[in-house]
């Protein structure tokens, strides 16, 4: 299922190539089923956002991202620059670039994450 368009991850991001359009439509697909896979019951809205926010992070990380001059992946959470012998080092929050995942805060957006439970199988052998 998908939850969002192309347009829709353009919007607030920026003009995407044909190429990166293709890529987008086939990542939206990908973005759907990741997020039923976490929960099918969130608001729509809500898995829009999800949606453009995972496709963003990975064209992020496309030839087309560095057109615009950003800096630093989409997603990092730490980073490091240096010049002259140049080096660079990023810190993924929560998967790596050339994926797609959920972060903590699109984990909320859906409703799962950060909830602690247990269970315990031997209950289930007693009658």
């Amino acid at each position: 299922m998908r939850y969002a368009t192309v347009e829709d991850v353009e919007a607030g991001f920026r003009p995407l190539s044909d190429d990166e359009k293709t890529l987008c439509d086939e990542l939206l697909d990908e973005a759907g089923v990741v997020i039923d896979a976490y929960n099918q019951d969130a608001e729509t809205e809500r898995k829009q956002l999800v949606s453009c926010r995972m496709v963003r992070r990975q064209l992020d990380a496309g030839p087309g991202a560095a057109q615009n001059a950003v800096t630093f992946p989409m997603g990092a959470s730490q980073g490091s620059a240096s010049a002259l012998g140049y080096s660079q080092t990023w810190t993924m929050s929560g998967g790596s670039v050339g994926e797609l995942y959920l972060s903590k805060l699109e984990k909320k957006l859906l409703g799962v994450g950060d909830k602690i439970g247990a269970r315990s199988p031997v209950e289930d052998l007693t009658v």
